[in-house]
């Protein structure tokens, strides 16, 4: 993969930024330091040694003894001591400019010179640890401590899968039928399933019966277990023992077992199950033993993996997703192993047995497992079973669930291991969002880039993206999640090597490592308890780097004690009415700061005045909140790249002076000067750029008042449009409007220089036409536009956008003709279309229309709707769903506001009907939903 070089193992995270800034303090800038370049000298020879000897260790970490593991974590404890002592280093002491006078040179010298006294102390302590642990390493031998080591094959968990009663099984009658049906499928040619899903699902469960059930059509058939790192020569030649095939006595190479199976199944009916395969280069090697006969021959393989999946049914395949069982016939299974019957739960296990089904997850594994240790116990032994899944330390009672589970564990990339990690900040269940979980892991630096040239945010994506293809990371409407079981096992890594620490709820209280570098709180269950907020407020004193704060409770965490701290994430307590957030201007090394919650019109965050220290914060993002008052100097920080605050503030004087920035997020045009809007043509690296025009939502009294009222004006329409034609690098460009003042027609002789944007979302602004400038986008992805015509040329030029996946267009006026959409229109791309426009009938669509579609959304007025869908909804081949929306209507507390609402309630019905009958009449019957009196239009219609 190609972030394989970028994101960095655990280990790695650790030691690779020391060597760079240890290579920093050895270049020309600190030469004058020759008293240091001695001591950092020996130090970057030592570390790099350490370096080569950990890179080893992680490609054999679960073969590592009690001493190398104990040694690397010391390493890795010492990195960061090393890297806070180089910080303070830089910050405090540094060097003098070259260019000042001799007087400034001396008295810069003066003033540092009791920490420069402090620091030489702490680098000569920090020498003698390094040679401490080089001592070490000779003595234990640790450089030999994974060569020639000797491992305990273990019996494959998956074993029992292979032999379970059938008539014990629960809740996959449903999917064996169906893959039944597609085994037994006339087609002549050969066809191959792929069954995907998380670890523990039944994949190898359900192969199994399918294979039992079908075994008896062919005439050849063989059901070979895979693994994780197979002998391929072991396994073909186990493949033609089971299929009874003659082999040479003496050892044969690949191709020699590959001709001898091809010949043998060239004209025969052969039914293969490879189970469990984890790579692609296997299975290319692999079915290259399977001739692609015309005898109704099948391939079934298993994998955790979508990618694997995809690669075995590129050529006339079908992939099977496995789902979790749902909660009834997870109670089926649960109460069937334990009472013998599926339909009787003693009234005193009521209680627990749920509790222990939802950690299960609808995991058939779990749930047997779980079961297995419950059946003929008493009642005191269930309750501590639920004691110990809550609090983690049920590891006899899961250990065949979390062996299976580590499997996948240990099938990750190495870079890919610490991003994964990672994921043990969140608590159960916990909402993950993409993009907050990419950006954490940059400013961590478990994901870098290779050059300034590479995006490290594309590197983290494609981190991400195959966490999600390894079903590690399950993706949900608009979230992921990360499955209980799975978590208990990240936290179980994280605890061995401690690279996340957590307090999460009164019960879940993992025990305080010596030392604490990232720490995740969640007390949002836990009571007004001085122990628990102890505990939390203790390890924040263990020079933790990185504090994810998601609780509700009262704690907060002693922000001036925190001076090692990179990453702050804090979730915005129900209970309070304001943050003080002022003790962040002294975390000088702190590189990402982001407030996350549900905020009322009543709360707000309180910032620093100053902010200057924070030479290294490169994102800040506070969203949805008010601030009292945002920093005068944040224009001066340098490496600040991210820049989100909320819609309700004003674009900041000297904006131009931030060069850095790449994203800048949600100002209101109407409450900034013309000087400041045209401030942002210097923003020459800007990506991502949304802005508003509407009044201020927040007190009157804590913004500027305007001379020329509320209303943007031409000058500040002329001054954005300045700024627009020169930001060259713009992928992401957002512009709302509440107000029918604003002339959108101002943007129609744009000459955007803009080539590569991706994301163009204008809402609320109403043109006469299509700008043409629009069909110049060739990169443009998703598009929210409203006009109040269009004709079938607007159409045509959106059409020929050839990445456009989403699209929302709002028609506000009469309809003067049919816009008819068909082959030969375009959007071939296009996934998602929301039409919102009151006549329905101004839309048409004609055989081989919109051939990608899979989401089609309509917003209308049912007093004003014209009774009909669009014309020939048919004709949209690939369509699953309709969305129906109907705007909200207002009424006064008059005399006849019932007799309206009841009105509104029958128009909203007849909507209801019409497209419901629409959507049964589809030939892929599609999936409904219908959302009524809805404020116009719905922002998560581009989402």
């Amino acid at each position: 993969m190609a972030a394989a070089g970028i994101a960095v193992s655990v280990s790695m995270g650790a030691l690779k930024p020391v060597l760079e800034k240890l290579a920093t303090l050895l270049g020309d800038k600190y030469k004058k330091l020759k008293g240091l370049r001695k001591e950092v000298s020996f130090l970057m020879e030592e570390l790099s040694d350490m370096k080569v000897l950990l890179e080893n260790m992680d490609n054999a970490e679960d073969e590592l003894n009690s001493q190398a593991k104990k040694w690397r974590k010391d390493i890795i404890d010492m990195s960061y001591d090393i890297e806070d002592c180089i910080d303070n280093f830089m910050d405090r002491v540094g060097d003098a400019d070259d260019k000042v006078g001799i007087l400034k040179k001396a008295s810069h010298y003066l003033r540092t010179i009791k920490d420069r006294y402090r620091i030489a102390n702490q680098i000569n302590e920090i020498k003698s640890r390094v040679m401490e642990a080089s001592k070490r390493r000779d003595r234990y031998n640790l450089n030999v401590c994974t060569s020639g080591s000797t491992t305990i094959v273990a019996v494959d968990p998956r074993l029992t899968a292979l032999y379970t009663d059938s008539t014990t099984l629960v809740g996959i009658g449903t999917q064996k039928e169906e893959l039944v049906k597609w085994v037994e499928d006339e087609e002549k040619q050969l066809k191959v399933m792929s069954i995907v899903g998380f670890g523990g699902l039944g994949k190898t469960t359900l192969a199994n019966e399918v294979y039992h059930d079908v075994e008896g059509h062919f005439n050849s058939k063989a059901f070979v277990p895979v693994s994780q790192k197979p002998d391929v020569p072991r396994l073909l030649s186990s493949v033609c023992s089971k299929l009874g095939v003659l082999q040479s006595s003496h050892a044969c190479e690949v191709q020699e077992l590959i001709d001898t199976l091809r010949e043998y199944l060239c004209d025969k009916r052969y039914l293969i199950v490879l189970d469990d395969l984890w790579e692609v280069k296997h299975w290319d090697i692999i079915s290259c033993a399977f001739p692609k006969n015309s005898q109704q021959s099948r391939l079934i393989v298993t994998t955790r993996i979508e990618g694997v999946a995809q690669a075995c049914c590129k050529d006339h395949g079908r992939i099977h997703y496995m789902k979790p069982l749902s909660d009834a016939d997870s109670r089926k299974l649960f109460f069937r192993r334990i009472f013998g019957t599926e339909d009787t739960c003693p009234p005193q296990f009521t209680e627990v047995s749920s509790e222990i089904l939802k950690k299960c997850g609808g995991l058939p594994l779990a749930i047997v497992t779980m079961a297995s240790s419950l059946a003929d116990q008493p009642k005191e032994h269930w309750d501590y079973i639920q004691r110990s899944i809550v609090t983690e330390s049920a590891a006899n009672s899961l250990a065949d669930m979390m062996q299976i589970l580590d499997l996948s564990y240990k099938h990750l990339p190495h870079h890919l291991r610490a991003c994964f990690l990672y994921l043990g900040i969140y608590p159960e269940d916990y909402e993950i969002e993409r993009d907050q979980l990419i950006y954490l892991w940059v400013a961590e630096r478990i994901v870098t880039s290779k050059s300034p040239m590479q995006d490290v945010k594309d590197v983290a994506e494609s981190c991400f993206n195959e966490l999600v293809n390894r079903n590690m990371i399950q993706p949900e409407s608009y979230y992921y999640r990360v499955h209980d079981m799975m978590l208990d096992l990240i936290i179980k890594r994280c605890r061995e090597g401690n690279f996340v620490s957590v307090v999460h709820s009164a019960q879940v209280v993992v025990e305080r490592q010596d030392r604490v570098h990232r720490l995740s709180v969640s007390l949002s269950d836990v009571p007004d308890d001085d122990s628990i907020f102890q505990l939390a407020t203790n390890c924040c004193r263990s020079q933790v780097r990185s504090l994810v704060f998601l609780g509700a409770s009262k704690w907060m965490p002693p922000l001036l004690e925190l001076k090692s701290l990179r990453v702050l994430f804090l979730q915005f307590p129900k209970h309070l009415k304001t943050m003080d957030l002022t003790g962040v201007g002294q975390l000088s090394q702190l590189r990402y700061l982001k407030v996350n919650g549900i905020f009322y019109s009543d709360t707000s965050i309180v910032l620093p005045s100053e902010i200057g220290r924070m030479r290294h914060l490169e994102r800040l993002e506070i969203p949805y909140t008010y601030i009292c008052s945002t920093p005068s100097d944040i224009v001066d920080l340098p490496r600040l790249s991210h820049l989100i605050l909320p819609e309700d503030t004003s674009l900041l004087d000297g904006i131009g002076k931030m060069k850095s920035l790449r994203t800048l997020r949600s100002f209101l045009l109407a409450e900034s000067s013309p000087e400041d809007i045209k401030g942002l043509s210097e923003l020459n690296k800007l990506e991502d750029l949304r802005m508003s025009c509407r009044r201020s939502r927040n007190n009157r009294e804590h913004r500027p008042k305007r001379a020329d009222g509320d209303t943007p004006t031409a000058i500040w329409m002329d001054a954005l449009i300045f700024s627009l034609e020169k930001l060259s690098n713009l992928k992401s460009f957002f512009l709302s409007s509440e107000f029918t003042a604003v002339k959108a027609d101002a943007l129609l002789l744009l000459s955007p220089p803009f080539q590569n944007l991706e994301v163009l979302y204008l809402h609320g602004l109403i043109f006469s036409r299509v700008p043409r400038w629009i069909g110049g986008l060739q990169k443009l992805c998703r598009l929210t536009l409203g006009a109040k015509q269009m004709t079938q040329e607007d159409i045509n030029i959106i059409g020929t956008l050839p990445y456009l996946t989403g699209l929302r267009l709002r028609i506000s006026g009469m309809p003067t003709g049919t816009i008819v959409i068909g082959g030969t229109t375009g959007f071939n791309a296009l996934e998602f279309f929301v039409y919102d426009c009151d006549v329905m009938s101004y839309l048409a669509f004609e055989d081989g229309a919109m051939p990608s579609l899979q989401k089609l959304g309509l917003l209308l007025d049912p007093h004003k709707w014209d009774k009909v869908t669009p014309l020939g909804l048919q004709c949209l081949s690939n369509l699953k769903k309709i969305t129906v929306w109907t705007v909200a209507t207002s009424y006064s507390n008059d005399a006849g506001a019932g007799d309206k609402e009841s009105e509104e309630m029958s128009a909203a019905a007849l909507v209801r009907k019409v497209f419901q009958e629409a959507a049964n009449a589809h030939p892929s019957h599609l999936a409904y939903t219908f959302h009524e009196g809805l404020d116009r239009p719905a922002e998560e219609a581009q989402e």
